[in-house]
């Protein structure tokens, strides 16, 4: 069913309320006491008024006390068959007490109750025999069984119902248990998957606002200092700014466009292994000497994969040129295949800079876990600084 503003509505079923369900358990035992005070008026007998309010009035308690109920109706009932040896119409408040002890009762108080109504089918049927014949005529065992069956069947049968509906509403609860449940994992995982995004995120700007702004940095210096002696390196430097700047900027729109639904910078393409090459350059053009192996130009690997080897070399060269020093030499080293391969080793001093707290090392290592790979940064055998991912396709 759809509602006026186009959500799906789940159609509640009917249930009555507390004033109904009061009127529920009082107006029927009315009734049935009514019912047996003009019996026992017209009788003139006070022991039917007497044993048949008894077994009726508890049952306006069936359903909040079922085993208290029980327990006076069947005493009343056992009562009933040394006192009177003939059914009394109160007698149809023992079925709806049993059906209400299996129902809202445990099931060991429900076998307790089937018992003793069987026993007390037992009885009946031997008392009211013998009520209705006459002292000389001797009743032999083909009488009892019709009317031994006859009660043990209602007795069963308001066991069996009662017993049906307590496992029923059993499992009606542990559906609406389950489905709550669903709900709450489902709005768990819809936080712990905001938060993973959250952090993904993160990650990318911070490797996308760190490169570039380096870069910016390195070259803005280097283009103050060559504006007075040759105005044509401040100009390419100048340039080289501009391209950054702008590159950053797209990157940071595309990330952005993630977290806005419907929009088309949501869904531009993440940078990969073609765009590593023009990286390598980006490094050239702003002084620093680089060397690079790279993966040929049909190599491919799916979009996740190739974004984190180009977040791997965009990282490891921004930390080079804020540690390394000027003087450093740069290997770019990244392999395609069974295995993926990617090591930035420069011959810097980045050994010897303090640890940064930032997310770079941290989050170059989730980056690569998520892949089931390593990561290892630390001093390389001949100095500097070696970053090396590798993980298994």
């Amino acid at each position: 069913m759809v509602d006026g503003t186009g959500t799906e509505s789940v159609r509640e079923p009917w249930r009555p309320g507390p004033g109904l369900r009061r009127a529920l358990d009082v107006v029927p035992v009315a009734l049935l006491a009514f019912v047996v005070l003009l019996v026992g008026a017209s009788s003139g007998s006070t022991a039917w008024i007497v044993l048949g309010l008894v077994q009726t009035l508890p049952l306006v308690v069936r359903r909040t006390h079922p085993v208290l109920a029980y327990t006076i109706i069947a005493g009343a009932s056992a009562v009933q068959a040394l006192v009177i040896d003939t059914p009394i119409v109160s007698q149809l408040a023992y079925p709806v007490a049993l059906y209400n002890l299996a129902r809202h009762g445990s099931a060991v108080a429900g076998a307790i109750g089937l018992l003793v109504g069987l026993i007390g089918a037992a009885v009946a049927s031997v008392t009211w025999i013998e009520g209705y014949r006459p002292d000389y005529v001797q009743a032999v065992w083909s009488d009892y069984v019709p009317y031994l069956f006859t009660v043990g069947a209602i007795v069963i049968v308001a066991w069996s119902l009662g017993t049906l509906s307590r496992v029923r509403d059993a499992y009606v609860a542990a559906l609406v248990e389950r489905g709550e449940r669903r709900v709450v994992e489902a709005e768990q995982r819809v936080l712990l998957a905001a938060g993973r995004e959250r952090s993904r995120i993160a990650r990318e700007m911070h490797d996308v606002v760190a490169h570039g702004l380096s870069v910016i940095v390195v070259q803005a210096d280097g283009g103050r200092y060559a504006a007075a002696k040759d105005p044509d390196v401040a100009v390419r430097t100048l340039e080289t700014v501009a391209q950054t700047g702008r590159a950053s900027l797209a990157d940071m729109r595309r990330l952005l466009g993630l977290l806005r639904t419907g929009e088309e910078s949501g869904r531009a393409p993440q940078p990969g292994l073609p765009d590593l090459q023009e990286l390598v350059d980006l490094a050239r053009r702003s002084g620093t000497r680089i060397s690079a192996e790279l993966p040929p130009d049909g190599a491919s690997l799916p979009e996740a994969e190739a974004l984190t080897v180009y977040r791997i070399v965009q990282e490891s060269l921004t930390n080079v040129r804020k540690h390394a020093g000027h003087d450093a030499e740069v290997r770019v080293h990244v392999t395609v295949g069974d295995v993926v391969l990617v090591q930035v080793a420069d011959t810097g001093r980045g050994a010897e800079a303090p640890t940064a707290d930032g997310l770079g090392l941290v989050g170059m290592g989730e980056r690569v876990a998520v892949h089931g790979g390593s990561l290892t940064a630390g001093p390389g055998a001949d100095g500097g600084w070696v970053v090396r991912a590798r993980w298994r396709r």
